[in-house]
């Protein structure tokens, strides 16, 4: 294995992703921008949950059971791909299986964003061990039970879209516009995004310069 540093075309060093970007550009490219761009970040109930939460299971180190070895907060790269972060729980099986084990406050949505940063930290995975890891898992405390997921082509290709979107957002420095939608009801940051006020504002903005533009176009006939 070798360290994180890799490279694109021309020597230039390739930007690097961080595991939990992916999960939260997923939920909502804003969030994520905010995040990144701004260093902004607030804490509710639910953070506050999944922070005790990884503090159980972030602790460095590794445990032995039957033909089991699991490693903890294991820090996994991929140099190609420029992807870098912290697995919270990595089992070792005697028979030659790698699962990587995300863990989750919330209850597990099929399908969501969750799945993206654990199907990364399979990839990573891959090409530090060299060996497939097909498969990675969403340990969810809600409702205190073990989610398997397929690491399949498609899923693949959504890790790889997203790399490449989050990686474009550290490029531009450019933060998204608000989703304005049902996320903002869950998400911690509503109040540093304030998605309905700047909603309004594009609304007004678009509606004012259609007014306008039909002013314009009457006046011209």
């Amino acid at each position: 294995m070798t360290p994180p540093g890799s490279r694109q075309g021309g020597g230039r060093e390739l930007p690097q992703v961080s595991l939990s970007a992916l999960e939260h550009y997923a939920y909502c490219p804003r969030q994520c921008g905010l995040i990144l761009l701004e260093d902004t970040f607030t804490d509710d109930a639910a953070t506050i949950r999944g922070t005790h939460l990884h503090q159980r299971v972030d602790t460095p180190g590794n445990k032995g059971r039957g033909t089991v070895r699991t490693l903890h907060a294991l820090p996994v790269w991929h140099d190609g791909y420029g992807l870098t972060g912290i697995c919270d729980t990595v089992e070792l099986h005697n028979n030659g299986r790698i699962l990587p084990v995300e863990h989750k406050s919330g209850r597990y949505i099929p399908g969501g964003p969750a799945d993206i940063q654990a199907a990364a930290q399979a990839i990573c995975l891959e090409a530090m061990f060299h060996q497939p890891v097909p498969e990675a898992a969403i340990f969810s405390a809600a409702d205190r039970r073990r989610h398997l997921i397929p690491v399949d082509d498609t899923l693949r290709t959504r890790v790889l879209d997203t790399t490449h979107a989050v990686r474009t957002l550290l490029e531009t420095s450019r933060l998204p516009g608000p989703a304005a939608d049902s996320r903002c009801r869950r998400c911690s940051m509503n109040t540093d995004c304030m998605p309905k006020l700047l909603a309004g504002t594009r609304r007004y903005t678009k509606a004012l310069t259609a007014l306008y533009t039909t002013e314009l176009q009457d006046a011209d006939e």
